[in-house]
């Protein structure tokens, strides 16, 4: 896609959030852009970063690792977050690489990330990943289990800051985000990710502090 392309569609996606704030009746503070770079390149993220964008997201560790720290050098206000699933044994290189974790989604993983974070001074702010539509293939954990991982974490220690969920394809996501919003609540958990290229401004009117908008932005790039 060319710079002037991704230069209109994020202007584009900036004013959509706004519009979609001033609709809703109680958003949140603020609900920053966190435009997903999965698949794609340097070519495509520097266009973004020249308009002003500072917040990214990814969903692999090795592939972030291929590419942003080198934008680092030339970016160090940047932000990046981990928005997929998080194998332990890849925990080091994601605290080294992250500002910001998405898919806390257990207890194993939640102290790997403390020992890591004793080990080094790095600390990324972390959400809780919840399965809201309970899918048996897709990572988070179940909304039942969800209190027990917040104590745990914060037993730890973790900068547990929110919450993120993905709701199924296949349903209307309101009540996902609805739900969502009620656990943050509940836990006091200010930070809440949720809402994507397709549905983010429904996200907005529940509260969503962050989206995660990818396609819209970069348009459809397929897994190399």
């Amino acid at each position: 896609m060319s710079p002037e392309l991704i230069n209109e569609n994020l202007s584009a996606i900036v004013a959509r959030i706004e519009a979609a704030r001033k609709a809703a009746v109680k958003p949140a503070a603020s609900t920053t852009l966190v435009a997903v770079t999965k698949t794609h390149g340097p070519e495509d993220i520097y266009p973004a970063l020249i308009a002003g964008q500072r917040v990214f997201g990814e969903n692999r560790v090795q592939e972030a690792k291929g590419k942003w720290p080198k934008i680092r050098e030339e970016y160090s206000d940047l932000e990046l977050h981990l928005i997929g699933p998080l194998q332990t044994n890849k925990a080091r290189e994601a605290v080294a690489l992250f500002d910001a974790i998405q898919t806390l989604d257990r207890p194993r993983l939640a102290d790997v990330l403390r020992a890591e974070m004793d080990r080094t001074d790095r600390a990324p702010f972390l959400f809780v990943q919840v399965n809201t539509g309970e899918e048996p293939q897709k990572a988070g954990v179940f909304p039942r289990d969800a209190a027990a991982l917040i104590a745990h974490a914060r037993g730890l220690k973790l900068p547990l800051k929110g919450l993120m969920c993905i709701p199924p394809a296949s349903e209307n996501p309101a009540p996902h985000f609805a739900l969502l919003s009620k656990m943050a609540a509940e836990h006091d958990l200010p930070l809440l990710s949720m809402g994507m290229s397709d549905d983010f401004e429904i996200a907005i009117r529940f509260g969503a502090t962050h989206v995660r908008v990818g396609s819209a932005i970069f348009g459809e790039r397929a897994t190399p």
